[in-house]
């Protein structure tokens, strides 16, 4: 039996009376409306997740409703109720929003509870991730993971997927582009955020500490352990256990690792006691997986273990349209940081920065902004504060200072008309969400040439 809260729109009494009685025989609330406006004013009460629309009533139409009620409420699913010689107009009503689409009168009441099944899931999904990117947003207010561009947008809803489930993750992407960064966030949006995020780095340490860190050791089981001592895997008992570069794992490593998964157990050094686990395990590398496969230096049957859900970092190039966006956030970072008035770059710095290919990804951006405020002596960065990178950037006109908006506004505009003002090719070349494009010509006030 159900318990959703439903709004039931249709101005013909006689069906709306029999769909009524037959949903809340089947546990739903239903709100009863005869008419658009008196839908609204329903809704109002009961705020439903779930509507079913009559589409021709009198006076406001069902897409009309439609567009109203996905205004107060934007997750609510609207099963339109369409008469058999309309159902090209339902169609039309699902690209407005509508969920999906029933012929009059519904006979088939079987069906109606299986499409209204589908839409409450499909409703609860929609808020789940919503939330999730809210608390993601949150969570990432002023770091690496900035931007519009749809490289890191889907990078954000695969962190929001996958944080809520407890499944072994395998992030990958080159060396500067946040992989820890996104660790700490799918641990702090998961269940176990209450518990500990034990972090280590394979490459920084010589097999033989390796795996005294890992797993620990009993006291006496080598030369120099003196007492006994956790491992860190024990240390992540109950959260999350973050392995970053773990392409630098010795292969005799890799195999107890594969035991650990397979088992949850792990045994200390010295010890044939199991230690049981209840972890969750991220993994992340900046290597080529399939050239370390088929050269031998990457296990196979480790790799499906780690790869049940891959999240790839993009390199800073797949990210053009966030160059600007990045720069702007770590001036205001760095400056305050340091204690400089820096007002922020003026068009010759922009288009250096946007030009430059960036090697070392957002860690050398930020860090390339870093230096040049507690270098310079000015306001305004200028190219000269980003000697290095010069050579990489088209030569511009020099000592013009304007603030990185004018600049912004500049391209865009130059983009829009190159393109003829399709709103989403220009948002694909430049980077970012066809929204964020529109908000843009909002906020500037472009408009297109006659």
């Amino acid at each position: 039996m159900s318990c959703e809260k439903i709004l039931l729109v249709d101005d013909e009494a006689g069906q709306r009376e029999l769909l009524a009685g037959f949903l809340t025989s089947h546990g739903y609330q239903v709100a009863e409306a005869d008419n658009g406006q008196a839908a609204l004013d329903a809704y109002l009460e009961i705020f439903a997740p779930l509507a079913i629309v009559d589409m021709k009533m009198p006076g406001m139409s069902g897409v009309e409703l439609l567009e109203k009620l996905r205004g107060i409420n934007p997750f609510i699913q609207v099963i339109m109720l369409t008469a058999f010689g309309s159902v090209e107009s339902a169609v039309s009503a699902m690209r407005t929003g509508a969920y999906d689409y029933l012929t009059k009168p519904v006979e088939d009441l079987d069906e109606l509870l299986l499409v209204l099944e589908k839409a409450a899931a499909q409703n609860r999904l929609v808020v789940d991730n919503r939330v999730m990117s809210e608390r993601l947003d949150d969570y990432f207010p002023d770091n690496e993971l900035v931007g519009e561009s749809p490289a890191i947008q889907k990078v954000k809803e695969m962190i929001s997927l996958v944080a809520p489930r407890d499944a072994t993750v395998l992030i990958t992407g080159p060396s500067g582009t946040g992989k820890e960064l996104v660790a700490r966030a799918i641990h702090s949006l998961s269940p176990r955020a209450d518990k500990r995020l034990v972090a280590i780095n394979c490459a920084a340490f010589p097999e033989t500490l390796l795996e005294s860190e890992l797993f620990g050791h009993e006291k006496g089981a080598f030369t120099g352990a003196d007492r006994t001592r956790q491992g860190r895997f024990e240390l992540a008992h109950g959260g999350t256990f973050f392995l970053d570069e773990i392409g630098e794992m010795p292969l005799t490593m890799q195999v107890k690792l594969l035991r650990v998964l397979e088992e949850r157990s792990v045994e200390r050094l010295g010890s044939v006691k199991e230690i049981k686990l209840d972890i969750r395990l991220i993994a992340a590398t900046n290597r080529d997986v399939d050239k370390m496969i088929k050269d031998g230096s990457l296990r196979e049957d480790l790799y499906y273990r780690l790869n049940v859900v891959n999240v790839h970092l993009p390199p800073l190039t797949e990210r053009a349209g966030d160059i600007l966006l990045l720069a702007e956030k770590f001036v205001e970072k760095y400056a305050r940081k340091i204690g400089k008035n820096i007002k922020g770059l003026d068009s010759s710095a922009a288009a250096t920065l946007t030009a430059y290919h960036w090697p070392g990804n957002v860690r050398e951006l930020e860090n390339v902004i870093e230096r040049a405020i507690i270098l310079t002596r000015a306001e305004v960065l200028t190219v000269a504060d980003f000697a290095g990178l010069a050579s990489s950037a088209p030569s511009t006109a020099m000592g013009q200072i304007r603030p990185i908006a004018e600049v912004e506004c500049e391209h865009i505009e130059f983009c829009l008309n190159r393109l003829g003002w399709n709103i989403g090719t220009t948002a694909e070349k430049l980077g970012i969400h066809r929204n964020t494009l529109r908000a843009k010509i909002k906020e500037y006030g472009l408009t297109r040439p006659f």
